[in-house]
């Protein structure tokens, strides 16, 4: 049976994984990065691979889940910052 916090955690999970998809989507599209600031986007892409680790280090699958993710879409909006300065 699953834990009614490890549902929270799911929640918690997609919310937070899903605020970053309209960034990248705009910033694919519209092929513009100018207003993001890469220095928040790498200080928040390490802390996701921090969050990472240690999801993985208490064998957390919405914490897994969540921060793989993220880090993804986090080094997406990474890579296009630089790409369209």
């Amino acid at each position: 049976m699953i834990d009614v916090y490890e549902i929270i955690g799911l929640i918690a999970a997609v919310l937070t994984t899903t605020a970053f998809v309209p960034q990248v989507y705009k910033t694919w599209k519209t092929k513009s990065a100018g207003n993001i600031s890469l220095t928040m986007y790498i200080t928040m892409f390490i802390g996701i691979i921090l969050w990472l680790i240690y999801g993985i280090h208490l064998n957390s699958i919405p914490m897994i889940l969540a921060n793989s993710v993220t880090a993804v879409l986090a080094l997406m909006i990474i890579i296009f910052k630089l790409k369209y300065k």
